[in-house]
């Protein structure tokens, strides 16, 4: 039996972000699979705020996502349409993002979930994926050029 999903994603969550000191670690080393830091503006403050995410890849396009209805990060991305991201090595890439609807390009973006996040990331969104499919939120990102 799956645990409550409106309680299971803001635990696991906060569970990585006491993590973040590792993950940062680890990160700037060598790379932790697909994840990204992506800074965003504050909605409300305009200061950037910097999270890990993982970018997804389905053929040339490029997604991030959030398994529920919403967050701060999201809310901070729906208010400025895009962000920075910095790839491990040092790279900073502008982009714009656009929200997913329902249909065939979403539903590719969910099951790259499964796959693509380092684990138990994938296995969490398999195990959740009714869940992801009904509040799932998915953002397609494209780079601006400079």
């Amino acid at each position: 039996m799956l645990p409550s999903t409106p309680t299971f994603w803001p635990r696991w969550y906060g569970l990585l972000a006491k993590a973040n000191p590792m993950i940062d670690a680890a990160w700037r080393r060598v790379g932790v699979g697909n994840v990204v830091r992506v800074v965003l503006p504050g909605r409300r403050t305009g200061l950037p705020h910097a999270v890990f995410l993982g970018l997804l890849r389905v053929g040339e396009r490029r997604y991030l996502g959030h398994p529920d209805v919403g967050c701060s990060w999201t809310a901070n991305l729906d208010a400025a349409g895009g962000g920075v991201l910095e790839l491990h090595d040092g790279r900073r890439l502008t982009f714009h993002a656009a929200l997913l609807g329902d249909g065939p390009e979403r539903d590719a973006v969910i099951r790259a979930t499964y796959r693509q996040h380092p684990f138990p990331g994938g296995l969490l969104y398999w195990l959740f994926r009714r869940h992801l499919n009904a509040a799932g939120r998915f953002y397609r990102v494209t780079p601006v050029a400079r």
